[in-house]
């Protein structure tokens, strides 16, 4: 039987047993997390024994792959070279901690160019890529989708294929699709999911998508703005985000709920979902 791959973002403050306890408790079969402090570069050790329990208990209840985020602060495109400097060191270190967790799907935030355009912006982000990349190493970085707000680079399909196409090794290097980002930049995925679909095929090949971020937008389309709203309460709107999932193309993939309301309130997103899940 088929069903639907969701979960949420979860602390893992209190370990990744615990994170993963309260995935179950939620209906939900993966979760994202964040591999340190969101706002800082501080990184909790990693416990052995808590990483043995937690997957105990994933693989008993089968759960979809994890997902593991990097911290908002980091930029790989800055204009000053220690900042790059410092999330590069940053990143490395978060690729070890995967491998001691057994997590191989990474998602970051391509950067802010700072003013120096989008071209400077994806040569340093492909550079950074490419010293971050190991070959032995079975982590998949995964750009995310932007919304197009100051300086990001990652808000079209063409700078992340371009940013990809610079990588010594294409093959580690997928895209996370988040559902509020995409709109606010300008992809309408409420009226035309499949146009905005064939054009990602287009662009990246649909191979490139590895996992999706699912959140209503709090802001119209194209106000390339990055607020996001509980699923049937933005501008996407419920009908719309239930395409998403059961969209041929993308109902095989990880969803991952960022929408603002605590554990309970993502429970009952969940179970929204997986009500109008038809595949």
């Amino acid at each position: 039987m088929n069903m639907l791959h969701i979960g949420s973002h979860i602390s893992i403050a209190n370990g990744f047993e615990k994170a993963a306890q309260t995935a179950v408790e939620m209906g939900a079969d993966t979760f994202q997390f964040f591999t340190r402090n969101p706002r800082g570069g501080k990184a909790k050790k990693i416990d052995e024994k808590d990483i043995l329990h937690m997957r105990e208990v994933t693989e008993k209840k089968k759960f979809a792959p994890l997902l593991a985020h990097a911290p908002y602060t980091l930029n790989l495109c800055s204009d000053r070279e220690e900042i790059r400097d410092f999330a590069i060191k940053t990143m490395s270190d978060d690729f070890i901690r995967l491998e001691q967790i057994g997590c191989t799907l990474y998602n970051i935030h391509p950067g802010n160019h700072m003013g120096q355009g989008i071209e400077m912006g994806v040569e340093y982000i492909s550079l950074a890529l490419n010293q971050l990349i190991k070959t032995e190493s079975e982590a998949v970085i995964l750009l995310e989708t932007m919304s197009g707000k100051g300086t990001e680079v990652g808000s079209k399909f063409e700078e992340l294929c371009e940013i990809i196409n610079r990588v010594s090794q294409p093959e580690k290097v997928g895209v996370c699709l988040d559902t509020c980002h995409i709109f606010s930049a300008g992809y309408d995925i409420a009226y035309d999911l499949d146009g905005v679909i064939g054009k990602f095929d287009r662009i990246l090949g649909l191979e490139k998508l590895k996992a999706i971020h699912l959140n209503d937008s709090l802001k119209p389309f194209n106000s390339k703005t990055d607020r996001h709203a509980l699923i049937g309460e933005g501008e996407i709107g419920l009908e719309a985000v239930i395409r998403v999932i059961n969209h041929v193309e993308l109902r095989h993939l990880p969803f991952f709920l960022e929408t603002p309301t605590d554990e309970a309130g993502h429970a009952k997103e969940i179970e929204i979902l997986k009500k109008n899940y038809s595949f």
